[in-house]
């Protein structure tokens, strides 16, 4: 008994061929289907909340970071460049997204956001109000 079952390729193969490539492939051999988004890390230590978006092949240029009435929207979207290269099967493809991020407008500098891409990673530094930082505890004198 096997645990791993093979499938036929070249059964795949045919039918691959036969119904024209991939079934969610456009005319230029882009994904058209459901749009996938970058996973996304949301950390927060005493001074600032930090998102960290996962966009590996993207440029810092191709992202755009709105701070609006307490949300925050990351969105990239890279422009295709004229390829002469003729895709017979493409599985990954760089498009566009946006995410979108309720961000309690109260507890964030709005004015103090930073952003830095860097190995694939988009990092945006939300950092905290003065007055909702956690305060160090005091001792209260017995009178």
């Amino acid at each position: 008994m096997t645990l791993v079952r093979k499938a036929n390729r070249n059964f795949d193969s045919v039918l691959n061929d036969f119904m024209g490539g991939d079934f969610f492939m456009n005319q230029s051999g882009m994904y058209s289907g459901n749009q996938t988004l970058p996973a996304v890390n949301i950390a927060e230590d005493d001074n600032q909340y930090l998102i960290e978006l996962a966009a590996p092949g993207l440029d810092k240029n191709d992202f755009n970071i709105e701070f609006n009435n307490g949300k925050l929207t990351i969105s990239a979207e890279r422009k295709e460049k004229a390829e002469e290269v003729k895709f017979k099967q493409r599985e990954f493809n760089y498009a566009g997204f946006t995410r979108t991020f309720v961000v309690p407008k109260q507890k964030v500098e709005d004015g103090n956001i930073s952003a830095a891409y860097e190995n694939g990673v988009l990092s945006v530094a939300l950092p905290k109000r003065e007055e909702v930082k956690p305060k160090p505890a005091r001792k209260v004198e017995v009178a």
